[in-house]
């Protein structure tokens, strides 16, 4: 199927100004034959872009979706598709009670299946002025919370909430969601599994990669397998630690007489204007996030340093929680790699790994994130953090 401009485009891009803004190309996969199929477009800032995912499953008499991405008519023509094979949308799902990025497309989406019920997590907020729902898109007549107004397709789904947990200025909640069928756990953002290699989503543009394999602003975008990977691994840290150890900042003097150099005149390049610079052993910063060949589940450094110091036990007593059903398969995360193999036993072993080790690190590459954290805490927006938790 031929996509055009115009099929991509997003124009409610203003409400949350993330890269690509107003174009969005969208990589559809099928995950489980007949089943269970991934959307995915890319999100960011600076070029510092990773994979954001929407789920779309097979249930009685239709589709589920969970989470959102931007509905541009690429999204919703693949949608349709899928209901001609296998029944209307039925349900969409909010996962999530903070992460904008999945909940400032869900109105339109809404909207664009008026037929569809919409369930949201417990503790849904917004910022800077606390909202109800209705007022920010979400359709009161058929919006419902998950847990306090039942759960949908119960007969084939089993529903874990992590939350709501108070975060000082909101609240975070996650719904996990395992379809007995497949064996499918679907998360929104409490487990990542970051993929070792680019995922195929860069294939289409790699000027994300190509703009921080860079060394100075004054390289030239040039692609090549080792470019592509070496820019890769660093979005991987920007995204987790968002100032990794092996990052430093030049002063702008050295910014701007690296602008506007042959090879970076223009808007891709940003103009040659390049505000980082890589130490020689930045990737030791990656040891804990690619530990091997194949994608880890582990928690997200920024959710577990800024978000988990405050309720580990309470995340150690979800992920036993999900480990108690024994048609676990695999997890479908709405970022990095999925479908991702896992069992019983490894997400059992993830948790006891979690207890054992510190938690939410002060030193390396969480430097940066502990600082924004302490400095939250010392204004009073978030609480503080239990001491067992946080790492002297």
């Amino acid at each position: 199927m031929t996509v055009s401009a115009s099929d991509q485009r997003w124009p409610w891009w203003p409400l949350l100004p993330l890269y690509p803004y107003g174009q969005r190309r969208t990589l559809v996969r099928e995950l489980i034959d007949d089943r269970l199929w991934s959307f995915e477009q890319l999100q960011g800032i600076f070029y510092v872009a990773v994979p954001i995912r929407m789920t779309v499953l097979r249930v009685a008499g239709g589709l589920l979706v969970y989470g959102a991405v931007a509905p541009t008519r690429e999204v919703l023509a693949a949608l349709h598709q899928l209901e001609d094979r296998h029944g209307p949308v039925r349900t969409l799902v909010l996962g999530t009670s903070s992460g904008l990025e999945h909940k400032v497309p869900m109105p339109a989406l809404a909207r664009a299946f008026p037929d569809a019920q919409l369930w949201v997590t417990p503790g849904q907020w917004s910022f800077p002025l606390p909202l109800p729902p209705a007022w920010l898109g979400f359709p009161a007549s058929r919006t419902r919370v998950l847990g306090q107004d039942g759960w949908p397709h119960a007969e084939q789904l089993v529903w874990s909430l992590l939350g709501p947990l108070d975060l000082g200025v909101g609240f975070f909640a996650e719904a996990a969601c395992l379809d007995r069928s497949s064996g499918a756990l679907l998360l929104t953002d409490a487990l990542v599994a970051p993929d070792p290699t680019p995922p195929q989503l860069f294939d289409a543009d790699p000027t994300p990669l190509l703009f921080h394999a860079r060394e100075v602003g004054s390289d030239p975008l040039v692609d090549s397998t080792e470019a592509r990977l070496r820019g890769w691994r660093r979005l991987l840290l920007f995204a987790s630690f968002l100032r990794p150890s092996g990052l430093t900042i030049p002063s702008w003097w050295e910014v701007f007489a690296g602008a506007f150099r042959p090879g970076t005149r223009g808007r891709r390049a940003y103009f040659g204007l390049y505000p980082f610079r890589w130490q020689g052993d930045w990737e030791n910063d990656l040891a804990d996030l690619l530990p091997g060949h194949e994608p880890v589940l582990q928690v997200a450094p920024v959710l577990e340093r800024l978000v988990f110091p405050r309720q580990r036990q309470a995340l150690l007593d979800w992920l036993r929680q999900l480990a108690r059903s024994d048609e676990l398969r695999s997890v479908v995360p709405a970022h990095y790699a999925a479908p991702v193999p896992t069992s019983p036993e490894a997400l059992n072993a993830l948790a006891e790994a979690i207890e054992r080790r510190p938690w939410a690190s002060n030193a390396g590459p969480w430097a940066f994130l502990a600082t924004l954290d302490q400095s939250l805490v010392r204004w009073g927006v978030v609480p503080s953090a239990d001491p067992d938790d946080a790492e002297a």
